[in-house]
């Protein structure tokens, strides 16, 4: 029988954690063989927490995925269709979808962030990224059967509301009026408009370093050795946005030579019907993904008490701040140095 996971703190049988507990031993009991034991690695933003299989067959990963909070159907939609069309996203060898649990492959512990931390090289780890973006940008849209939902206007705007909801009055020390509030999302509506009824690709929404790993089994460069991870929460929509999260990195600085490099390979490899458009489409959907991220990590620390993501703030706000000064952004940039002062420099 797996052994579960165990601390030395004493907990009701009773709580919602102890249940929890015990529902993943059960899982892992019927799963794994005798003897196995459950590892917890260090748990990120999100509901979901994993865990190292140690005493397996093979090298695997039994992900906890509260259902509710966490959407383990998707999951497996999504990393369905990526293992048909040849990418790597983990193997599931095992799932109970009522509860929340899967036995996925393990990558191992080479993730992109660890790597660049360590002196690897940073042009070779993100020309082998943008392949696999190009890669997953030649796939067939999945069908509309799949349960993969599209990027909709309704989805964009609720992510830019964030930024009214948790970071205005972080920087302002008081909320928007509703008549601010609204204003705003006039704008992010009318920025959004175009971009929102893209059905170009399956966009994974969080492709950057933290989720991408070197996998040391496959041929160097080859697209099968850059692991996918956390990709649950993909929907069909522009092609622009993976590869502008990949660069507008919200916790780590992209040398800009290198990310224009890149950008040039990508657009090689998928070269846009209409570069302008493009281009647009980059614009807007950074924009509303950066003021999306300033509200969660603004939220992360009051709501959930996780502080350590307030150091990234601005950053994030500087990748906005770019972006709005192109033209066609000024009545965003002037509405909001006016009425939103100090978002600038949180």
């Amino acid at each position: 029988m797996a052994k579960p996971v165990t601390d030395d703190t004493s907990i009701s049988v009773n709580t919602d954690a102890d249940k929890r507990a015990s529902a993943r031993a059960a899982f892992a009991a019927q799963h794994l063989p005798d003897g196995a034991e459950l590892i917890a690695l260090p748990a990120d933003a999100s509901f979901r927490s994993y865990y190292r299989v140690r005493g397996a067959d093979m090298p695997m990963l039994l992900m906890d995925a509260p259902p509710g909070p966490e959407d383990l159907p998707a999951y497996l939609r999504i990393d369905s269709y990526l293992l048909e069309n040849g990418l790597a996203a983990p193997k599931v060898m095992a799932s109970d979808i009522e509860n929340g649990f899967a036995l996925i492959e393990d990558f191992g512990d080479r993730t992109y962030t660890r790597l660049l931390a360590s002196g690897a090289d940073e042009t070779a780890l993100y020309a082998l990224a943008v392949d696999v973006l190009a890669a997953l940008h030649h796939c067939p849209i999945p069908a509309g059967d799949s349960g993969i939902a599209d990027y909709n206007l309704d989805r964009l705007l609720a992510e830019a509301a964030l930024f009214p909801d948790w970071y205005w009055e972080h920087v302002t020390g008081t909320p928007p009026s509703a008549d601010q509030r609204a204003r705003f999302m006039a704008m992010m509506a009318e920025i959004m408009g175009d971009v929102a009824g893209r059905r170009e690709c399956l966009v994974l929404r969080d492709y950057h370093v933290d989720n991408l790993m070197l996998r040391p089994d496959q041929p160097e460069g080859d697209t099968t050795s850059c692991g996918l991870l956390d990709f649950q929460d993909g929907l069909i929509g522009a092609r622009a946005y993976d590869l502008m999260s990949l660069f507008e990195d919200a916790r780590r600085d992209v040398p800009p030579e290198l990310a224009e490099a890149m950008r040039a390979r990508y657009l090689k490899q998928c070269p846009p019907d209409d570069p302008e458009r493009f281009e647009q489409d980059y614009r807007a959907l950074a924009i509303g993904r950066h003021a999306k991220i300033l509200g969660i990590f603004v939220r992360l620390n009051k709501r959930d008490g996780k502080p350590k993501y307030l150091q990234h703030l601005p950053r994030i706000a500087g990748q906005i701040g770019r972006h709005l000064e192109h033209p066609s952004m000024a009545d965003l940039k002037a509405f909001l140095d006016t009425e939103c002062p100090g978002w600038r420099t949180p």
